[in-house]
């Protein structure tokens, strides 16, 4: 076990001994990599990971009055069924139907509720609303804590039995003698949690988790291995797997000139850079759809409403062919232009907002896109998210995808449509820790 050698005031964890390498994420700097990225990948298999990326100035509180209208007119969600104390995936969308942001969402009290982790959109159309509403925006440690031994590295962390806590609740707890709240809720597909809490208390936290955690194979999980169980668990993500259409509203770019939010975006794929629809999704086409709830006026209704009736795309995971792959590398070592490099274990590597499409063949005909490009130390595989024609999207089809850059050598890779997540582990909704017996989850 490392000892923390000192504490600094941009990470919400210490600096171990070990740790030599970062980056910055908006601006904000981040873990890129611990103990390296085939037993990080591993962890939410295996063991559990603690992961304190998500932090910094990611907690929206929206109070007042009528929050809970003006939450219900910006998103495709329902509120009528929300008790405190509970969590939902917000999903948001502009005027023609597009995701403009998605977050979770947390009702605090009747009238206060807090977003995380997401683009400042609802923070934008609170600036607009005639609700009454207010806006605040906060700096906190968020750390998720994930995997089959997540349970018990938190249960001796605090100190209490957690094993009630139900899937998209949070209450408060104690680690180390910190106040902070927990919440059944993460990004790994499996059974997974979070801590928040004011920024400055978060080394001592996690520093707490991680030992508490120490034989049970807890992993620090870096950056570079993060957006893995993304793709795995089948979990879409802005900035990476697919672009906030926010991003196309003037007014929102002005509300966010002075924002981290505004760092360049990178574009990358096969895709025509200045084609930014192939880089947009919309709830249909992402399976999100079925959050959507039509008793309520919301921002996009009328578009969403007309795909549900007539969807065009849907999405799924895509296997590329090892054949392929290893065509791929060996080009580096071959005379002439190489074919583009697939970094490992994610594609590209996430520092920041990423717009990256492969167009999708059958047949020589186009059915949609690839994005969120991953190697799964796990299951030995190239795989990647694929947004393609609803009535192309069977299981064991054969595509085409483009590996490469617009107007660059471009690579074509056979890929199979698979299932969607392609996780096959339990999920966290699924768990039932009554069954599981103390000590061993």
């Amino acid at each position: 076990m490392e000892t923390p050698s000192v504490v600094n005031e941009e990470m919400p964890h210490p600096l171990y001994g070990d740790l030599r390498r970062f980056t910055r994420v908006f601006g904000t700097l981040r873990a890129w990599e611990f103990d390296g990225w085939k037993p990080e990948s591993m962890s939410w298999k295996t063991g559990c990971y603690i992961h304190a990326g998500l932090s910094g100035p990611v907690q929206w509180t929206f109070e007042g009055p009528e929050a809970i209208d003006f939450l219900a007119s910006i998103s495709i969600n329902g509120y009528t069924k929300f008790p405190e104390g509970s969590a939902k995936h917000a999903i948001m969308l502009n005027d023609e139907g597009l995701i403009a942001a998605h977050a979770l969402v947390q009702r605090d009290e009747e009238n206060q509720f807090r977003m995380f982790a997401t683009p400042p959109w609802a923070a934008f159309q609170a600036s607009q609303t005639s609700f009454k509403v207010k806006a605040k925006l906060d700096n906190v440690y968020l750390f998720q804590i994930a995997g089959p031994t997540s349970i018990d590295a938190l249960e001796r962390a605090t100190g209490e039995d957690l094993r009630d806590l139900g899937f998209l609740r949070s209450r408060p707890t104690k680690v180390d003698g910190v106040p902070t709240e927990i919440c059944r809720i993460g990004m790994s597909g499996t059974l997974a949690y979070e801590l928040r809490g004011p920024f400055e208390q978060g080394p001592q936290v996690y520093d707490a988790v991680f030992r508490a955690g120490a034989d049970l194979g807890i992993q620090r999980l870096g950056w570079r291995s993060y957006m893995v169980n993304h793709v795995e668990a089948g979990f879409s993500q802005v900035n990476w797997t697919f672009l906030f259409a926010a991003l196309s509203d003037p007014g929102y770019m002005d509300f966010v000139q002075t924002d981290r939010a505004l760092e360049p975006v990178l574009v990358s794929g096969s895709v025509d850079p200045s084609d930014t629809r192939a880089r947009y999704r919309t709830p249909v086409e992402l399976d999100w759809h079925r959050a959507a709830r039509f008793d309520h006026d919301f921002t996009g209704r009328e578009a969403l409403e007309k795909e549900v009736s007539d969807p065009v795309r849907t999405i799924v995971t895509l296997r590329w062919n090892p054949e392929d792959v290893i065509d791929i590398y060996a080009s580096l070592l071959q005379p002439g232009e190489e074919y583009k490099t697939i970094d490992l274990p994610t594609h590209p590597h996430h520092r920041g907002s990423h717009a990256h499409a492969d167009h999708v063949l059958m047949d020589g005909k186009e059915i949609g896109v690839s994005s969120g490009t991953i190697y799964s130390y796990y299951y030995r595989e190239v795989i990647s998210h694929g947004v393609i024609d609803v009535d192309l999207a069977e299981i064991g089809n054969e595509v085409i995808i483009k590996w490469g850059d617009f107007n660059g050598r471009i690579k074509d890779v056979r890929a199979t449509v698979e299932r969607f997540p392609y996780l096959d582990l339990q999920t966290n909704q699924g768990y039932d820790l009554s069954k599981v017996p103390s000590g061993s989850a």
